[in-house]
């Protein structure tokens, strides 16, 4: 049916279908801004315009010649535009795909939806010393980086999560449906029960650094019993379903075992309650792979949505 737009919903609209941007926390759009330690004379470039809202605060902050907002959608750039007029803001604000090259040279870049990895051309509009804010995609980890001479950038993970949606390229995500169960299917017992895994912000992050590109679904289906839903662009899937704190039932299919992935991912985090990631140190080459270290000792890079 299209694109539906919320200022354009009437009281009975019940629109269907996936969301292609949304309003963030107030609280978290000021705490991502603060995390940038902008300072009065700074070039800021606001990535995701969507309301204006972060826009709007920074105008009033640092003045609109401080800020440049960018986003994807042209609705939401022109609607954005002249909803900040009325009331008295006139920020820069583009219409361009965030991956690609930026409208200007800034001392900050913070963006508002997720991305994996750091697009390079943020580190190549960063300023020397110039500060990044951003989490990246498919985790709840926001980081906090700024530019070295050599083009990279060094920082941390924040120590509060946050989950936006990851960046897109046009006027809607490509994010691959649900795959043919096709070819011979394994199932087996699981050694976990269902999970839902967007409410667990470590174990979602978790997952999400080790098993990059895997989308899932969770639902109650009409017995009442839990499901998951795994899959990734090549055609992988798995289904696990359960009740309560039982061992979930599984099938699944394709070149990876997705459950097994997790379970993987599970075997290490649950005997601790708790995710290494938080806290760690960050390493963004100047191509924009990301390497992250824990102070125990953990390591992994960040490349594509395939590694």
């Amino acid at each position: 049916v299209g694109v539906q737009r919320a200022d354009h919903a009437g009281p009975d609209d019940h629109p269907t279908g996936r969301s292609t941007s949304s309003a963030t926390q107030p609280g978290l759009t000021v705490r991502m801004l603060r995390l940038a330690g902008l300072r009065r004379g700074d070039a800021i470039c606001d990535m995701g315009t969507g309301s204006g809202y972060s826009a709007a605060l920074l105008c009033h902050r640092f003045g609109d010649s401080a800020v440049t907002s960018i986003d994807v959608d042209p609705y939401l750039t022109k609607a954005a535009g002249e909803r900040l007029a009325r009331i008295g803001y006139y920020p820069r604000v583009h219409t361009c795909d965030a991956s690609g090259p930026l409208p200007g040279e800034f001392d900050a870049i913070i963006a508002s939806f997720s991305v994996r990895p750091c697009p390079a051309s943020w580190l190549a509009a960063l300023r020397p010393g110039g500060r990044l804010v951003f989490v990246i995609a498919g985790t709840y980890l926001v980081v906090v980086a700024d530019k070295r001479p050599d083009g990279g950038a060094t920082g941390r993970v924040d120590s509060y999560g946050a989950m936006f949606m990851p960046a897109r390229h046009g006027p809607d995500y490509d994010t691959p449906g649900w795959p043919a169960e096709h070819g011979m299917a394994d199932q087996r017992a699981g050694r976990y029960p269902v999970i839902n895994l967007e409410e667990s912000a470590e174990l979602c992050s978790a997952f999400g650094l080790t098993a990059p590109g895997v989308h899932n679904r969770f639902t109650i289906t009409q017995q009442g019993a839990s499901e998951l839903r795994l899959w990734d662009q090549a055609g992988s899937w798995a289904i696990a379903t359960g009740r309560d704190t039982n061992p979930a039932a599984v099938r699944q299919g394709g070149d990876r075992r997705l459950w097994d992935e997790l379970e993987a991912v599970m075997d290490t985090w649950v005997p601790r309650w708790s995710f290494p990631w938080y806290r760690a140190y960050i390493d963004i080459d100047p191509d924009g792979t990301i390497h992250l270290a824990t102070p125990d000792g953990h390591q992994v890079t960040v490349g594509d949505s395939r590694g």
